[in-house]
Parts: C-alpha cells; sequence; structure tokens
C-alpha cells in the first residue's frame, strides 16, 4: 500500500548561480555585504538579481527576520520572497519586507510609543486626510476669510506630502511648485500645523506619517533604546526601484543601515522620470559620495529590445551630463530599424497610427495588446482617441481616463453643451458647482431655474443668473455676477467657434479654478489648450459636441480579427509606462515644446529629466519603434504653426545612423467591397 502525501514543498530546489545569472548578474548577487549600488539598465534583469541577492544572503546563513526588503509594490515583495523560498525551501514569511509604508507601520506598531504613538493607532487614506483637511478649513473659516479662493483639500494635502517627503519646509514647496499660493503661505502653514496636531489628537496616521515617524524613531534624542533596537533588528537592507525614492526615503534606508553597514540599492538613474513626486535624483546619482567606499556594479545586457533600438537609446542618453554612464548591450537578434515620421499635422499623426497598427494586427497577426502607443501629456493622444473610435480599434488607457472623460475636460464641455442645449440640466449643475459658495443644492436648485421641465419657453439665462446673483450671499453672490457676465461674453458671436469658447472659459475662470483644485493644475490646463485647439477644427460646437459624445460611447470592440474581447490596443503617458515592454512602440508629439515641454527647458536639470522620459518611452519596445511629430499645428488664430522635431531627435541625427526616416504619401483609401 502506498500513501500519498500533498506537501506544498518545492518539488526541486535549484540554486545554480552559473546557470541561473549572467557574469553582471553574478557578481552583484556574490558581492560581499556592504554599500552596494546595483545600476540596472532597462531590461537587464533587475528583479531577478535583486531576489537572487536576498536568496544568497540567506543560503549564507542571514535569517530571513533579520533582512528588510524595500519595494516599490507589495505585490513585487511578495513575489520576490515567493521565488527565495522556491529557490531554497526557507520560510521567508518574517521578513520584514513590502513598500516603504508598509514597513513602516510595522515599525511603528512596534516601537511608536517611544515617539507618543499608541499602539492602536489608526490609518488614514487619501480620502480620510482630505476629508480631515476640509473640516480643519472649514472650522478656521478660511474660505470666507481669504481675498482669493482657497486651495482645496486635495491641493493642501499635495503640498504637505511634497514637503514631508523632500524634507524641505513648506515654503519652499510653494515657491517652486505653486508660486501663485505665495501670499496665502502663513494661512496654509497654518492648517498644515493644525493637521499635524489634529491626527495626533485623533491617534491617526496618514500615508506620510508612517515614513516621517519612522525617521523620527531613527533620529531624536529623545528615542536613543528604539533607535538601536531598530538598527540591531537588521543585518541587511536591500532597495528596489532605487532612482524613484525621495529625500525622506533615502534618509530611512541610510539610517537602517547605518550599524550593519550592508545597504544593497538597486535603479537605474537613466529611468528617475519621478521628480514631479518628489524623487531625488540625487539619491542614486550621489550614492557612492554620501557612502564613500560602496561599491557600484552595473548590469547592462539587455534582455527586452533589439541592438537597432538600444542603440537609438544609447545615443540619446549619452547628452546627459549627470548619470552613472553605461552601455546597454542587447542579447535579442537583429531587428527593424528605429522609424521617425514626420507627419504634416497630429491628424495624419493619428492616422499614421490607426493604420500601421492595422497592419501589424492583420498582416503580422500581432494581437492589440503587444503594441502601445505611448505620449508625453494625455492631452497628445486626443486625435488618435477619435480616430481609433472612428476606425472601431479597441484601445485602453493604461491607469487612466480616456481624454474625454477626464474630469477637467468634462467641466470645461459643460459650458459648451449648456450654451447649445439650454435645457441640459446635468450640464448647468457640473459648470455651476465649480464656482464658489455654490454647493450642490443650490446648483441643483439653480439648475432647475435655468432649464426647467415643464415649461415651453426656456427662461433667458443670463436673466436667471442676474436675479439669482442679486438674491444670492457671500462668496455664491460674487461668483454668480461673475458667471452672468461670462455667459453673456459666451453668447456672443465672436464665441460661437468652440475652441474659442473653451479659452474664454479658461481663462475667466476655470485656470484659476484649475489652480486650487488639482495638483498637476499646469498638465490639466495644458490638456484644456490642446482641446480648445482641437475643438476649432469644427465647423459648430454642435458638431464637436456630437463627436465628444460619439468617442465617449464607443466601446469598439468590434474590429476585424480581434484575438479576444480584452485584447485592446494599449495607450499610455511615459509616466505609466515605465517598468513594461510592449512589441511595438509608437510615441507621439515628438515636437520642440510638446517633448520636451516648454516648462521642462527653463533649468538644465529637467531637460535632463524629459530626455530619460524620452530613453524610458524607446527602451519600452521590444521590437519595432515609431517616433512620430506633426510637422503643423492649426490654430485658427493666423497662419499654421511650423513645428520644430524635439531635440531629442535632432541629436540622434548624426552617422552612423540610428534611425530611418519615413515619408509618409497620402493615396486614395480603396473603395469598399461590394
Amino acid at each position: 500500500m502506498k500513501y500519498r502525501l500533498e506537501t506544498s514543498r518545492p518539488a526541486k530546489v535549484r540554486f545554480d548561480l552559473e546557470q541561473d545569472l549572467n557574469p553582471q548578474q553574478r557578481a552583484a548577487v556574490l558581492a560581499d555585504p556592504g554599500y552596494l549600488l546595483v545600476l540596472a539598465g532597462a531590461g537587464t534583469g533587475k528583479t531577478r538579481t535583486l531576489t537572487y541577492r536576498v536568496a544568497h544572503l540567506v543560503a549564507r546563513g542571514a535569517p530571513p527576520d533579520r533582512i528588510m526588503l524595500v519595494t516599490f509594490t507589495n505585490r513585487a515583495a511578495r513575489e520576490m520572497l515567493s521565488r527565495v523560498e522556491g529557490l531554497l525551501a526557507v520560510d521567508m514569511g518574517r521578513c520584514l519586507a513590502g513598500t516603504f509604508h508598509h514597513v513602516g507601520h510595522r515599525i511603528l506598531r512596534q516601537h511608536g510609543e517611544a515617539i507618543g504613538l499608541s499602539p492602536d493607532f489608526g490609518i488614514l487614506d487619501p480620502e480620510d486626510a482630505r476629508t480631515l483637511l476640509s473640516a480643519i478649513v472649514s472650522e478656521l473659516g478660511l474660505e470666507k476669510l481669504t481675498a482669493r479662493r482657497f486651495p482645496q483639500p486635495k491641493v493642501l494635502a499635495n503640498l504637505i506630502s511634497l514637503a514631508t517627503g523632500t524634507c524641505t519646509p513648506l515654503a519652499q514647496v510653494l515657491r517652486e511648485r505653486t508660486p501663485q499660493l505665495l501670499e496665502q503661505l502663513p494661512t496654509i502653514e497654518r492648517v498644515a500645523r493644525d493637521f499635524a496636531a489634529r491626527k495626533r489628537q485623533l491617534n491617526v496616521c496618514d500615508f506620510d506619517d508612517l515614513l516621517a515617524l519612522w525617521h523620527a524613531l531613527l533620529t531624536s534624542p529623545e528615542t536613543e533604546a528604539a533607535r538601536q533596537d531598530l538598527r540591531g533588528a537588521v543585518d541587511h537592507v536591500l532597495v528596489d526601484e532605487y532612482q524613484d525614492i525621495n529625500a525622506l526615503q533615502g534618509a530611512l534606508c541610510d539610517e537602517m543601515a547605518a550599524r550593519c553597514g550592508s545597504l544593497t540599492c538597486v535603479g537605474d538613474d537613466a529611468q528617475s522620470i519621478y521628480s514631479f513626486r518628489g524623487a531625488d535624483f540625487a539619491q542614486i546619482h550621489r550614492f557612492a559620495d554620501r557612502h564613500p567606499g560602496a561599491r557600484v556594479l552595473e548590469l547592462t545586457l539587455n534582455y527586452r529590445s533589439t541592438p537597432q533600438i538600444l542603440s537609438l537609446a544609447n545615443r540619446s542618453i549619452e547628452h546627459n551630463l549627470h548619470q552613472h554612464r553605461k552601455h546597454l548591450k542587447a542579447v535579442s537578434p537583429s531587428g527593424p530599424v528605429p522609424a521617425v515620421l514626420p507627419l504634416r499635422d497630429v491628424f495624419q499623426q493619428a492616422e499614421f497610427v490607426a493604420q500601421r497598427v492595422l497592419e501589424l494586427h492583420h498582416d503580422r497577426n500581432l494581437p492589440l495588446r503587444d503594441m502601445a502607443v505611448l505620449y508625453r501629456n494625455h492631452s497628445h493622444s486626443l486625435e488618435l482617441q477619435v480616430e481609433l473610435g472612428r476606425r472601431q480599434i479597441p484601445f485602453a488607457v493604461r491607469s487612466g481616463v480616456r481624454f474625454f472623460e477626464q474630469a477637467h475636460v468634462k467641466d470645461v464641455v459643460a459650458y459648451l453643451r449648456a450654451r447649445e442645449n439650454p435645457q441640459d440640466q446635468l450640464a448647468w449643475i457640473r459648470l455651476l458647482r465649480l464656482w464658489p459658495g455654490i454647493g450642490a443644492r443650490k446648483a441643483a436648485a439653480l439648475a432647475e431655474q435655468l432649464a426647467p421641465v415643464d415649461v415651453a419657453n426656456t427662461p433667458d439665462p443670463d436673466a436667471v443668473l442676474r436675479e439669482a446673483a442679486g438674491r444670492a450671499r457671500g462668496r455664491a453672490k460674487d461668483a454668480l455676477a461673475t458667471l452672468a457676465k461670462l455667459w453673456t461674453r459666451l453668447r456672443t458671436p465672436e464665441l460661437a467657434d468652440p475652441g474659442a469658447t473653451i479659452r474664454a472659459v479658461v481663462e475667466a475662470h476655470y485656470a484659476d479654478y484649475a489652480q486650487r483644485a488639482f495638483p498637476n493644475a499646469e498638465a490639466r490646463t495644458e490638456d484644456l489648450t490642446h482641446l480648445a485647439s482641437y475643438a476649432s477644427t469644427y465647423d459648430s460646437a454642435r458638431e464637436f459636441l456630437a463627436q465628444v459624445a460619439l468617442v465617449q460611447g464607443i466601446t469598439a470592440e468590434s474590429v476585424t480579427g480581434a484575438d479576444a474581447p480584452d485584447d485592446h490596443l494599449q495607450l499610455s503617458t511615459i509616466h505609466q509606462a515605465k517598468g513594461l515592454e510592449w512589441t511595438a512602440c509608437f510615441v507621439l508629439w515628438l515636437a520642440d515644446g510638446r517633448f520636451p515641454t516648454r516648462q521642462a527647458l527653463r533649468t538644465p536639470e529637467s531637460e535632463e529629466e524629459e530626455r530619460r522620459l524620452f530613453y524610458v518611452a524607446a527602451t519600452r519596445a521590444a521590437e519595432e519603434l515609431y517616433l512620430c511629430y506633426p510637422t503643423l499645428e492649426d490654430t485658427r488664430q493666423g497662419p499654421a504653426r511650423l513645428l520644430r522635431p524635439s531635440r531629442f531627435l535632432a541629436e540622434l541625427d548624426r552617422p552612423p545612423a540610428v534611425f530611418e526616416r519615413w515619408e509618409v504619401e497620402e493615396v486614395p483609401a480603396d473603395p469598399p467591397e461590394r
């Protein structure tokens, strides 16, 4: 008789560094404990190397519970530890692993009392934090006392978070990020102080506190015992995606490794692209300066892209002065030369991408999900989304909403909807709620007056708004009076053009509203500038609104030959695409002033970050890369504007060639078969 025992133990334990790793990866894994920076280029097996580094340390006798592994997602940490368990047949459950916030939470539960934090403290998610900020603003009466509209909780939370993460005074954050709010600095600082005090009173922490209070445990004179316990509990600190950490996270890594002296950081300075979130490029760039004697190793064997794509990427990034210089080498076989496409305008750019996607899909049997269109800003995909909908090509916008479904776009389009169809109550409610002093109930009541259901003749909106302004009090009175004047202007013949209407709304009201409503107000305002130019290509506002409605309603599931219901072309900003790869990639709007952006050209540091962003875009492609830019921009404000190709393309244009220039010739489409 045989008895079958079901076991979760791996069937075979295999830990063969010679067979599993290339020489560069092996050198990083086997390096003696100490201060080690592993510069892992795109597609070079960064995760594999870090996983084997952990496994090697455990195999040499390091207890799992004395290893701290910090990753940028908890899922990544779980996958790494699971892989280590598979390699060694050991339990890694007690390893201090996860995101910075996850690790900080565990530490504060154990040691928080040393800084006056109760072990049963609660955690505020971002929405809870904004609610608390809103309550503080309301209690202080700031919305009524300030001469200008006070920043909304989302903006306040973002500013406070940036100050915490960058270890920078709030005043400096405002000077660098939102100078238009400097006049309200004393009030904003008061709100920040009250916010911190209220969290302590309520025995709660927000996400930033999980790091800031962890750092306080490691640095405060009053927490010497806790500091010694924390440092003494860790023999090795390992950090993934090191190029994306902020100053506070960098300080936490250094403090936790201060006793053991074993700090392994893996990242790629050439892919440091998140300064707008507070990421500190100096952490990876000056690692050896902060840790004299540190070893710096490179991973340069790329398993993703063809030699042709890497030649282009290498040449581009070499123009950055501030970097750890390295040269990626391809393992993959040769492929097509990247293509640069000067196109007449944004509409021809959209047509080219749509047609080429279909050619690759039908002629080469390439699934749509294996292709991606990448761009600097969401507005750069506007015309393409319309063209894809027209051709019934299914697409998905990665980690975001489609262009016309974004809040700021729908806000401004609501003005057009209400003007063209005064009976549209929903449009009235949406635009009214954008004005100070007008809440949900007041907006709904006023919308019923502007667009009554049971009357034969719709009342004159100008008169209704003026009358409402006369009855209103406080901020609502001034807001409605201003809206009434704006509405009168929007109905004049010179603003019949939908693009002109959008520009007028942004200039008169929405640009100011965006500064107080959105942390990324500048990007959203740029979206609206692009939207206005696009809207001006339509003969009437009604025609434009019809197109917007059609694009929003199209599911585009019926493209001929789509492999599966979930087979969609991927659309993504480059920031959202980092860490991913596709067989074929299209990069849009490579025109100077758009990519790189005008704002990025103000300083050498920001221009270099834009070049790193271009490098990230290029290295997402495995086999085919198409770099596109329009040559003319029609703004309906005079002659078409000639656009120059991006400097990132111009600086590539020298022997030996790393791209080929395609000339696009328009030919009549074949008539449909009868």
